[in-house]
């Protein structure tokens, strides 16, 4: 090797390298600040550099001011300086920049030091200080923005060094130097989709950056610029050979002594690992349901929800949705074990004649969006992908015990999942329209459709309240009389053209019984005759008084609730009878704030009035039937629960009982709870298994128990306010007499079983 040639090369580039950084760099500043000729791309705008900018997760406020979670690309939240440890700013200072106190954003001693390292491949560390980092961090000036001159790689390198110069500069005549530590720790990754020192502390160590120790600060800092070489988590090894070079160096900047340092480079990774994700903590569907509708608010009003740092202030009570959560655990895992003991041996997808579907898990895995994939990948290969559909693999399940590793083809997948029930929990202030707690299904990780919103099924005899409330609105009062019998309805341009409703014992008595008494025993046959009374179109109308959204046809059967509706309709429904009349459509959003604070929009309750305050009074006093009645469908409630409280409730069930139902209402709350299959061939064979006094009246009883019991909820049991105005109907059915108020042209028809 000729070495005078290489020092001559050597000493040749030094000069160049001299000339360039410390006689022609201002030429080129110059160059580059007024971006001559488009060569380098331009700088951000003095605005943009004395607001930096940096993506931040969105995050979600419960009403009682807990984090339900965040919407994020990258998960990061930003943090002051006075929130971060000395052990940590130390420990970053040792690392990354020791002299960052004492330069102003360039460190020419460092720079040079780079310099001679990387001509004389010695690599003496590098020459950017924390704030040249962080001007890359922020503006991307190695990625962003880029010139003509970017084509030449050398002179691309210098020119974006020359605009971290020139940020940095801006930067720290912009800001403190506390404020840099803290905009430099918010900006950084530190691996495990961690983005900011809040998240990272949050992440490997479950503390906040206050919290942080000299070990545990070694890790995060060593992760900087390499966070996947040195995650803790995945390659230990490397971590902690890191560790310990940055424990060195506080060590040799005296800010830990040989003891200490010698008890902790031997001290293992001590982690408190748990990365956030969307599939855990609570209220897991509420957040994934309103993130459509919050997206698209952002897109009118040009904010980036996974990046503006938007603080969304939500109407759930994180007590509330955690009482709500357990119930609906509590109860369906007790139901999924009889569901299991019903179908021992047998699969739950059964036609109407109880006979079990054939080619169910077939169909069922075509619909998925994996199977779609799968067939593109072996479009030309259908056997393949059947092998393919039917190989065991690696995975991890839901049970009800805890998640188990198993193996499992994709159908086998399928057909596990397929036997699991699944419910729906919805609660809610009737005046403020307040969404309170919201439970979409039995574990969002594994079963991620919504059956408080996005679900939509038949609501059975929960859908009976709305005819009687068309009823009552139009004169007919609690104690009109009917008598329980078969009655044959004629549909007009139906096929068939005629309709029978049956009971749900398949049975018709002839007792003689009030619309208050039949609607408490949920008796079809009377409730057909009130539909026929008021007719089908007028109970479509105050159902869309009521809230209901869904497509209803207007037949006799409506009135058994046989149009799919969703609980967020038939909660908010009933909620109207609590507040007097007045509908408030549920509300789940009250505010939406910048990262600086500043309210962007306030959400008001959105109200109309849709019945007389008379006409909701008189239908809680009919839904306190189901408690008050004698064979009355929620008369089994804890008595605890109904001792000085007003209760109404609507249990249903549809007519294979493949859904169950309760709605609840009490002065201040009104609930709901629904359960069934993911599709409705999966239920129980015997009706009355499946009746939803059987399998969502527990659910909402529980989660009551645990609102009215907990005093700093402040719901206490109470009875309904009366009306205003004095009630002109007589609510005391034992002052009528006989058949004083019994509809006698309709027990003429029912004697003579003639088409109505």
């Amino acid at each position: 090797m000729n070495y005078q040639k290489y020092i001559k090369t050597i000493s040749r580039s030094l000069w160049i390298t001299f000339f360039l950084l410390f006689i022609g760099a201002p030429g080129f500043i110059y160059l580059v600040k007024n971006d001559t000729f488009g060569l380098f791309g331009g700088l951000p705008s003095l605005i943009a550099l004395e607001k930096p900018e940096s993506d931040l997760s969105s995050e979600l406020i419960s009403a009682d001011g807990v984090s339900l979670g965040k919407y994020f690309r990258k998960n990061r939240t930003a943090i002051s300086y006075q929130e971060l440890s000395p052990e940590l700013i130390n420990t970053l200072l040792v690392t990354e920049d020791y002299r960052f106190k004492d330069h102003s954003g360039i460190d020419l001693r460092a720079l040079l030091r780079a310099v001679v390292g990387k001509l004389t491949f010695t690599f003496q560390g590098g020459g950017s200080t924390i704030t040249m980092q962080l001007a890359e961090n922020l503006y991307g000036t190695n990625s962003e923005n880029q010139g003509i001159i970017y084509g030449i790689k050398s002179l691309g390198q210098l020119a974006t060094k020359l605009k971290e110069w020139i940020i940095a500069v801006q930067l720290e005549q912009s800001y403190t130097k506390e404020e840099i530590l803290a905009m430099y720790l918010n900006t950084v990754e530190y691996g495990s989709n961690s983005y900011g020192i809040q998240v990272a502390a949050k992440t490997f160590f479950n503390k906040l950056p206050s919290e942080l120790d000299y070990q545990e600060s070694a890790s995060l800092i060593g992760s900087i610029n390499k966070p996947t070489r040195y995650n803790p988590v995945y390659n230990p090894d490397d971590a902690k050979a890191k560790r310990t070079e940055v424990l060195y160096n506080l060590l040799k900047y005296e800010f830990i002594d040989r003891p200490l340092y010698d008890s902790l480079v031997v001290k293992p990774l001590t982690l408190n690992y748990k990365v956030a994700s969307q599939h855990q903590g609570i209220a897991t569907y509420f957040r994934s349901v309103i993130k459509d509708g919050l997206m698209e608010w952002c897109k009118e009003n040009n904010y980036d929800l996974f990046e503006d740092g938007l603080k969304i202030y939500t109407t759930i009570d994180s007590r509330m949705q955690q009482y709500a959560e357990a119930a609906v655990t509590k109860e369906m895992s007790a139901l999924q074990k009889i569901f299991d003991a019903h179908w021992i041996g047998r699969n739950p997808w059964i036609d109407d004649n109880n006979q079990e579907i054939k080619g169910f898990i077939e169909n069922a895995i075509k619909r998925t969006a994996s199977y779609k994939a799968l067939k593109q990948q072996f479009e030309d290969n259908p056997d393949s992908l059947m092998i393919y559909l039917n190989t065991p693999k690696s995975m991890t399940i839901f049970s009800w015990n805890g998640e188990v590793d198993t193996l499992l083809s994709p159908l086998d997948s399928v057909r596990y999942y397929k036997h699991f029930l699944q419910a729906g929990f919805l609660a809610m202030d009737p005046e403020s329209g307040d969404i309170k707690a919201w439970v979409g299904g039995i574990d969002y990780k594994y079963f991620q459709y919504d059956h408080v919103k996005q679900g939509k099924r038949q609501p059975g005899s929960t859908f009976k309240p709305i005819v009687y409330t068309t009823a009552i609105d139009n004169g007919y009062s609690p104690c009109y009389e009917v008598v329980d019998a078969a009655v044959t309805y004629s549909t007009p341009g139906q096929n068939p053209p005629t309709w029978r409703p049956n009971n749900s014992s398949g049975q018709y008595t002839g007792e003689v019984m009030t619309i208050r008494q039949a609607m408490a025993r949920s008796v079809n046959s009377i409730t057909a005759f009130i539909m026929s009374k008021v007719g089908p179109i007028n109970v479509v109308d105050y159902a869309r008084k009521l809230g209901f959204t869904s497509p209803l046809n207007a037949v006799p059967s409506l009135c058994l609730g046989t149009d799919d509706v969703s609980l967020y309709e038939l909660v908010g429904a009933y909620a109207t009878f609590a507040n007097k009349g007045i509908f408030t459509k549920p509300r789940y959003i009250t505010k939406i704030v910048d990262k600086n604070g500043n309210i962007l929009q306030y959400f008001a309750p959105e109200t109309r009035e849709a019945l007389s305050e008379q006409t909701a009074y008189l239908m809680l006093h009919m839904l306190k039937g189901a408690i008050e009645e004698t064979g009355g469908s929620a008369v089994a409630l804890d008595p605890w629960l109904k001792e000085g409280n007003d209760i109404g409730a609507k249990t249903g069930t549809t007519q294979n009982g493949s859904d169950g139902w309760f709605i609840g209402v009490t002065k201040k709350l009104v609930a709901g709870a629904w359960v069934g299959g993911d599709e409705r061939s999966i239920r129980f064979r015997e009706w009355t298994l499946g009746q939803g006094a059987r399998t969502a009246r527990p659910i909402w009883e529980n989660f009551m128990l645990h609102v009215f019991q907990d005093q700093e909820l402040n719901y206490e049991r109470a009875l309904f306010s009366p009306p205003s105005t004095p009630i002109t109907v007589e609510l005391n059915c034992n002052v009528y007499n006989g058949t004083d108020s019994l509809d006698v042209n309709y027990y003429n028809i029912v004697t003579e079983d003639e088409i109505y």
